[in-house]
């Protein structure tokens, strides 16, 4: 991991705001910042890239940023920030919600609608960058977790925050461990996300996503069946097809999108195995009525083709 360093120690009092603002739109994206005062704000930036992911220690003074319309109106591509208060609390606004993450926990905060982000005193954060594709391919429907507090202090919370800040407090690394460390990282963002929620649903909610749960639990089991279908499904979660269709439309998905996502998801990691097997194998392995469908979606999916994607795995972990 490259890092570089900002730092507004050097600077005169009229041009910390100036800088600052510019410093924070390059390691992020564009925001207002509010200073509680401006002539006399300091902060420090260290940033740096570990593969898929961008890792910063942001160290300031008082302060606000916001997100705004014309802000994402200009923007490329949609991408999320994962916060990580290490000093004292920050208070967060988007979408309706209005959240204090202290110290030992984080937040998921969406870059494409926007926002309000401010803590009233001095603050030390590790912040992460991830690009939307690349953690929607871990977690379903990532919206949904914004703007919500998840523990870091525990289980899989304190896994994901504890390596997020060693990684960031060591780098030096190189390429092939920069890939294999953002892959491990995100996925165990992935997990945090999906299970540790601090925010409590509704009775009728959480009995509907343990449904969801199940029937997702019964498709990965059961990916490599040719005849796995809705009605297979529902009957293997004992509810009706409609409820079933209904439970994943409530996370914008359809039952064979994630059907055909998790054969792909489970293609991608079997391609990272050495000796995976010849593409047809694989494509039929996972229920492609041929080779030349699996590698369209593949590639529709993750950017590439199943060999090309192969390649590049093998070209990075140096074998």
């Amino acid at each position: 991991m490259t890092r570089s360093l900002h730092s507004t120690d050097r600077l005169p009092a009229s041009a910390r705001a100036g800088h600052w603002n510019a410093v924070i739109a390059e390691a992020y994206f564009p925001l207002d910042l509010t200073f509680r005062n401006a002539a006399c704000f300091q902060g420090q930036l260290e940033h740096g890239t570990v593969g898929d992911v961008s890792l910063s220690r942001l160290r300031t003074e008082p302060v606000q940023y916001e997100r705004h319309r014309h802000h994402i109106s200009s923007a490329t591509e949609e991408e999320y920030l994962i916060t990580i208060p290490r000093q004292s609390p920050v208070d967060f606004r988007q979408l309706g919600r209005e959240v204090r993450c202290d110290p030992g926990g984080f937040i998921l905060e969406r870059g494409d609608e926007p926002y309000r982000f401010s803590y009233g005193t001095t603050n030390d954060l590790c912040v992460l960058k991830i690009a939307k594709p690349v953690l929607a391919a871990k977690l379903r429907n990532p919206d949904r977790y914004c703007a919500l507090v998840f523990n870091g202090r525990d289980g899989i919370g304190s896994l994901f925050t504890t390596m997020a800040q060693q990684i960031q407090r060591h780098g030096n690394t190189d390429a092939t461990s920069d890939a294999v460390l953002s892959r491990h990282l995100v996925d165990l963002l992935a997990l945090a996300l999906d299970r540790m929620s601090d925010v409590e649903q509704g009775a009728g909610s959480s009995v509907r996503d343990a449904h969801r749960r199940r029937a997702e639990h019964a498709i990965l089991k059961d990916l490599s069946n040719p005849d796995l279908s809705p009605e297979t499904i529902a009957d293997a979660v004992g509810i009706s097809k409609r409820y079933l269709h209904e439970l994943f439309a409530e996370v914008n998905c359809t039952v064979s999108q994630f059907v055909r996502e998790e054969r792909l998801k489970a293609a991608r990691d079997l391609l990272q195995m050495p000796n995976p097997g010849q593409m047809s194998d694989i494509a039929y392995r996972f229920g492609f009525s041929d080779q030349a469908q699996f590698s369209r979606l593949f590639k529709a999916m993750f950017g590439q083709t199943p060999s090309g994607y192969r390649a590049r795995f093998l070209s990075q972990d140096g074998t």
